[in-house]
């Protein structure tokens, strides 16, 4: 009987000890019906294994704790915070206790704007810009289209996903430079492999020889997410087409996103 109590008690303090631990990490716990949009709404989720959903929830809640996500122009719903902490998470899942220490605020516009961060007016144009990572004094906000936010998770999304492309370039100016180079997260050995492969798919590109799209073209930023959206959505066709680009971002992200 005493080493029954003993026993229970011991599995009574790890339990609270757990809960504490928890609730140190996170203020925010997803709810039964936010953990039932990530089903519905975010197909990387549902193709992982028990165990690893509950750490994406897990890091999913660490996100939601430390960045602020605003609505300008529209109130923020629990479909707009799954979808953008789940753009943030993907790229990210496979890195332990690894956090975005280069933003703090995502604002959420209704659809596309200008380089002057406007999305109303008559004549639309220059609003074509779907998602950006601010810098100057908006450094450490990020904006975001809904409409485009949401295209991205949806079943005909393609090989695009603006949400993802956005916290790829975070992640790309982790060791301080947006330079399609993911220094923190390459070993050097792939670095020069890394760097010839982007010029050639580049040349590949303009040359109308590639069925990556043509905004990669833009810089080696742009082509780092741009390719990194293709590899978390269409994984098993970006290996077939593009097997040494997808090794070198199997090591970039830890992930090998085509066995699941």
């Amino acid at each position: 009987m005493l080493y029954f109590l003993i026993a229970f008690a011991v599995v009574i303090c790890f339990t609270v000890f757990q809960r504490k631990k928890k609730g140190a990490l996170t203020q925010t716990v997803l709810n039964d019906a936010q953990k039932q949009l990530l089903t519905q709404h975010i197909n990387y989720y549902n193709k992982l294994s028990d165990t690893d959903k509950l750490c994406f929830e897990d890091k999913i809640e660490q996100f939601l704790d430390a960045v602020r996500i605003e609505g300008v122009g529209l109130e923020v719903t629990d479909t707009d915070r799954i979808m953008v902490a789940s753009s943030a998470v993907i790229p990210i899942f496979s890195f332990k206790d690894w956090t975005y220490r280069n933003v703090t605020n995502v604002l959420l516009y209704p659809d596309t704007f200008d380089k002057d961060f406007q999305f109303e007016g008559d004549s639309g144009e220059g609003r074509n810009i779907m998602g950006m990572v601010g810098s100057g004094y908006m450094n450490g906000q990020m904006i975001l289209s809904r409409n485009a936010l949401v295209k991205g998770f949806s079943k005909n999304s393609g090989k695009e996903n603006t949400g993802i492309h956005e916290f790829v370039h975070l992640l790309d100016n982790a060791d301080g430079a947006t330079d399609g180079i993911p220094g923190g997260f390459l070993q050097h050995e792939y670095v020069q492999p890394w760097v010839r492969m982007m010029h050639q798919e580049i040349r590949r590109i303009e040359a109308g020889r590639s069925d990556i799209s043509g905004y990669a073209t833009t810089n080696e930023a742009e082509f780092f997410a741009v390719v990194s959206e293709y590899f978390f959505e269409k994984p098993d066709q970006f290996q077939t087409r593009h097997p040494e680009l997808y090794d070198i971002l199997s090591k970039v992200f830890a992930q090998n996103p085509a066995t699941k």
